[in-house]
């Protein structure tokens, strides 16, 4: 049993929006246990919308289709759902009902173009829309479903979770979820972390194992299926292994965040931080202060290293000198300077020396990085490498 997602709209296509409706119906196809094989975008035209959809049903045993269902000329999915499923499209009056108490509600007139919304494939089940004017549809045939929902955000989401959820439950007798884990990676890159774990990766079995990179971070994944209590008894065994093998670079699992767990630890020690930043555009501070009870724990200063070194009396301006003389000026327990140097090198491609010291009560530890790219992404992973030292210093002192 799986289903298949087809976004419809010219406009994802051409970059202009982002197809959130697809991932937030993963999700809670996931939450229900149903697999997830293929996911389509096709653009605003009835002959390629309906060989899209005649293909996905050929494989799929659910077909959710977004987009497509407005009063305009380009909205095909209606015509290209008759097609697929060899049905003419019929008017319901019910649903031109619903639609015209909208527009009346709201002081409107119908256009005569919004009763197109009101016909559906003959023989489908109306899926009413109580936020919006676009009424969705449900087809069977057989074993397959081919349920059709709006684009709009707002009111897709809403006819999923309270028609179309339910739906499937039912129709499909599903009683299992999968579930996931996700462990939050920082100091190794996605090849790396491949290699370690890379036999649950290759195993393919329930649970399964995979890997999500992101600029500094890497994500590993652990889904299981089944019922909630038996796919999360699968996990944690896999869980337990992974951390062993990974061992201090795994910072947090699932929502948690490196600023979150650098806060939690700042807030645990009853410690205070003098941040200096030369170079990253305050993004350190930015992102810590943002998390709820770390701002009145965190000192910022955003300067270069040359101005920061005369405010805080550095004759050399060293990174390590900058710590130690933020920790002093500021009267905390930490003092950090990250500090990302003039770029090397011509070209699009440029490497960038980047420093990031830590002081504590009992001295000053340094680190040196050599990143390459834009500035822009230098600047993230210059944040990312100063909140993971952080995180270890609070980590393993106790003082």
């Amino acid at each position: 049993m799986h289903a298949e997602i087809v976004s419809i709209g010219s406009e994802l296509l051409l970059g202009q929006i982002v197809d959130t409706n697809a991932a937030f119906i993963a999700r809670h196809l996931a939450a229900i246990g149903l697999d997830l094989f293929h996911k389509v975008t096709v653009g605003d035209n009835l002959g390629r919308a309906a060989e899209a959809l005649e293909t996905a049903l050929g494989r799929a045993h659910v077909v959710i289709t977004t987009g497509g269902l407005g009063p305009t000329g380009d909205d095909v999915t209606r015509d290209a759902a008759a097609q697929a499923m060899r049905r003419d499209l019929v008017l319901v009056p019910e649903l031109l009902t619903q639609i015209e108490a909208f527009f009346r509600a709201r002081g409107f007139r119908l256009s005569p173009s919004n009763r197109k919304q009101a016909y559906i494939p003959r023989g489908a089940v109306p899926l009413p829309n109580p936020v919006g004017t676009a009424p969705c549809f449900i087809v069977e045939q057989g074993d397959r479903a081919l349920i059709s929902l709006p684009g709009v955000p707002r009111e897709m989401e809403h006819l999923l979770l309270t028609q179309v959820i339910p739906y499937l439950r039912e129709r499909y007798h599903l009683r299992g979820t999968i579930a996931f884990r996700i462990l939050r990676v920082c100091g190794l890159g996605e090849s790396r972390v491949g290699e370690i774990v890379g036999d649950f990766m290759a195993d393919g079995s329930n649970p399964t194992v995979g890997t999500m990179a992101h600029l500094g971070q890497v994500d590993v994944r652990i889904a299981a299926k089944g019922t909630d209590e038996a796919a999360r008894a699968l996990i944690t065994p896999v869980e337990a292994e992974i951390r062993a093998r990974l061992g201090d670079v795994v910072f947090g699992v699932d929502g948690e965040t490196l600023e979150g767990v650098v806060a939690a630890g700042l807030v645990a020690r009853d410690w205070t931080l003098t941040l200096l930043e030369a170079g990253t555009g305050g993004l350190v501070a930015e992102r810590l202060t943002a998390v709820a009870g770390a701002s009145d724990r965190v000192y910022a200063l955003v300067a270069p290293d040359e101005a920061a070194a005369r405010r805080l009396g550095v004759a050399d301006g060293s990174t390590g000198d900058l710590a130690r003389a933020a920790r002093e000026w500021g009267k905390t327990d930490l003092g950090v300077a990250a500090v990302i140097g003039l770029p090397e090198g011509e070209g699009p491609n440029p490497i960038w020396p980047t420093r990031v010291g830590v002081a504590t009560s009992t001295g000053v530890t340094l680190h040196d990085y050599r990143f390459g790219g834009e500035l822009r992404q230098v600047r993230i992973l210059a944040q990312v490498m100063t909140l993971d030292r952080l995180r270890r210093v609070l980590m393993l002192r106790s003082d």
